[in-house]
């Protein structure tokens, strides 16, 4: 039996896939073999040597030691566009909220009923101070077109808005979706034509702070900025600077700080880009979904530190195994394997550029005693499992 534990308050209905006598799921399990977890802070955690894989109920992995599970041969899954629907309909809404200040109107309703007892009449007088743009007919700048993304761009096109895209990665199956989005080359080109730019992007060292006072001087005077991705997306002092001269108008974010909650022209959300019930279920049941196929079957999708990997099961016993990625592993591994005198039926190589760990399927035909030990001592093995 699996031990998995969890890390946050997580729905038993999400779980379902795991609600088997092959799952032992419990906050306070000891040595799991499985973690799931959205935002508890795992960066400081031990890993234990039992532990299989971590699945990350999101997008963001940057609570998770990426590095420490890749060396110890640990697989992080996330779950890209689980909570798609749920990020598109709040970015709808902070475009709402940034435009007429229904914020600011809501407020003064209240104050005012205090001070008048004819409220109906003060409204008709009042209610131009709180007068804004409409979205039909705006541009809209979607930096980041993965699912969330692609999401947004077509309901603003539903919208009437004219749409700008980038994304150096688009997918083909992302630009089957985006006929009616017209695809930047640059991101000099949303800066440019946007009215409205949302970011939809992950968090890395080459996006820290894309969002900054050079970028922003290539933006139209008043753009209104939506930041529901990460916080560090954007220099929080360089975007207050632009509000005090008017070359952004608002600026809308999903993480609030000290120098943001309380800025002028800055509307705070309480970070609520995945919270409705609906994404909550979803990702915790696409994250299931990654560990059964893994921990049952050893396939990846998802990984944010190894390759993916499928294979379907033909009933043969499989070796799946976690190396180094250097020159003759493959040669290495698949000579073991035949000096045990052992057909392998089926097999699938994965590898990625840079320091992450190669991924290695064999399906073969029987297992000999100390075939597995074999394979576990080649220098730059991390991590062997048999499936049978």
């Amino acid at each position: 039996m699996h031990k998995v534990k969890l890390f946050n308050n997580i729905r038993s209905t999400a779980l379902k896939q795991l609600c088997d006598s092959k799952y032992q799921i419990s906050p306070d399990a000891e040595n799991p073999d499985v973690i799931i977890v959205r935002s508890a802070n795992l960066l400081d955690m031990e890993i234990n040597p039992e532990l299989l894989c971590i699945a990350r109920a999101g997008a963001g992995v940057n609570n998770i030691p990426i590095d420490r599970c890749a060396d110890n041969g640990v697989i992080v899954f996330n779950t890209p566009g689980a909570n798609a629907e749920a990020v598109k309909e709040l970015a709808l809404c902070a475009m709402l909220l940034c435009t007429r200040d229904i914020l600011g109107g809501l407020e003064w309703v209240k104050y005012a009923s205090m001070q008048s007892g004819d409220i109906a009449a003060l409204v008709e007088k009042q209610k131009s101070k709180f007068i804004g743009p409409e979205l039909h007919g705006k541009s809209l700048g979607v930096i980041g077109l993965g699912a969330v993304g692609t999401k947004i761009s077509t309901a603003a096109n539903a919208l009437g808005m004219k749409v700008y895209g980038y994304d150096p990665y688009l997918s083909v199956e992302a630009a089957w979706k985006l006929s009616s989005v017209t695809i930047a080359s640059d991101l000099e080109t949303i800066y440019q034509n946007s009215d409205f730019i949302t970011l939809h992007v992950p968090y890395l060292p080459s996006t820290h702070h894309m969002i900054n006072k050079d970028s922003i001087a290539m933006m139209k005077q008043g753009v209104r900025v939506l930041n529901l991705a990460r916080a560090e997306l954007v220099c929080d002092d360089d975007m207050l600077e632009a509000i005090t001269t008017g070359q952004v108008s608002r600026y809308v974010t999903d993480f609030p700080n000290a120098k943001t909650a309380c800025a002028p022209g800055v509307i705070a959300i309480p970070h609520l880009g995945a919270s409705t019930p609906e994404s909550e279920d979803n990702c915790v049941s696409m994250a299931c979904s990654e560990i059964v196929e893994y921990v049952e079957n050893g396939n990846i999708s998802n990984a944010v530190n190894m390759p993916s990997a499928y294979i379907p099961r033909n009933g043969d016993p499989r070796i799946c195994i976690i190396h180094d990625n250097v020159p003759d592993m493959i040669a290495r591994i698949t000579s073991t394997v035949s000096s045990f005198g052992v057909n392998i039926e089926n097999s699938r190589y994965a590898s990625t550029k840079g320091r992450l760990p190669s991924y290695m399927m064999l399906d073969i035909s029987t297992l000999p005693d100390g075939l597995e030990e074999a394979i576990k001592k080649i220098n730059g093995v991390t991590r062997v499992r048999v499936l049978t």
